[in-house]
């Protein structure tokens, strides 16, 4: 799959812009915990040169990021694209569909029952937005340290980070109780090192809600519609 994955990057021009974003950060003079990628996925062209991938992405993510996050680090320590790297876990990627398959299964409906969005994998979801919060800062990454001397996790290396995943809260990320897998002692974050990003939390509600909208009724059962919350990173 990993060779997979490099073809499909040359193909795309993705590989040409990972070239880029890695040369952004090697030219930064900020430190950073986690490096971020997004890469653009074609769920068609992606099925054409490999189904079992093609699938994969669309249905396990998470882990298919794993394998992007494998092959990028690579091709970073290969061309030597950011200095300051040291481990593969300080890269994160974020998968980015172009569109998913016009399947019902692929469409998010909170009106439609039974409710089985179980599964971590790409959903469309289409409604309307009736509130916006404002813009404000989530920890993307963060590095932290063992408060014990003797350990070698107190040293200056990326050995102890935390990376945010899509569904986590951000107790899940930063957090003060943290402590070393190695000696148990707690971790204390290394502030300079936190990266941060933008999130927006968005209220929408079905589009269903415009028949009730229309001023009549209908023999139809009567229907309850509820808002529901989504956040934007």
């Amino acid at each position: 799959m990993r060779e997979v994955v490099l073809v499909y990057l040359d193909r795309s021009g993705g590989l040409q812009k990972f070239v880029l974003d890695c040369k952004k950060y090697n030219d930064s003079k900020q430190s950073y915990a986690v490096y971020r990628f997004i890469i653009s996925i074609n769920p068609s062209d992606m099925a054409e040169l490999d189904a079992t991938l093609g699938n994969y992405i669309l249905h396990n993510p998470l882990q298919a990021a794993q394998i992007f996050q494998s092959v990028c680090f690579v091709a970073i320590k290969t061309l030597s694209l950011i200095e300051q790297l040291q481990t593969e876990a300080q890269i994160s990627i974020l998968l980015k569909p172009t569109h998913l398959p016009p399947l019902p299964s692929y469409v998010l409906s909170l009106s439609a029952y039974p409710f089985n969005y179980t599964s971590q994998r790409f959903y469309t979801s289409e409604g309307i937005v009736i509130a916006m919060g404002t813009v404000t800062k989530y920890t993307q990454g963060a590095r932290f340290l063992c408060t014990e001397e003797t350990c070698p996790f107190s040293e200056g290396r990326f050995r102890c980070i935390r990376v945010h995943c899509p569904g986590a809260t951000e107790s899940a990320t930063v957090r003060t109780d943290f402590v070393c897998s190695l000696c148990s002692s707690p971790l204390q974050e290394d502030m300079k090192f936190r990266v941060l990003g933008d999130k927006q939390i968005v209220e929408m509600i079905d589009a269903k809600i415009l028949n009730a909208l229309k001023g009549y009724s209908n023999d139809k059962s009567h229907y309850r519609i509820q808002a529901f919350t989504m956040f934007l990173r």
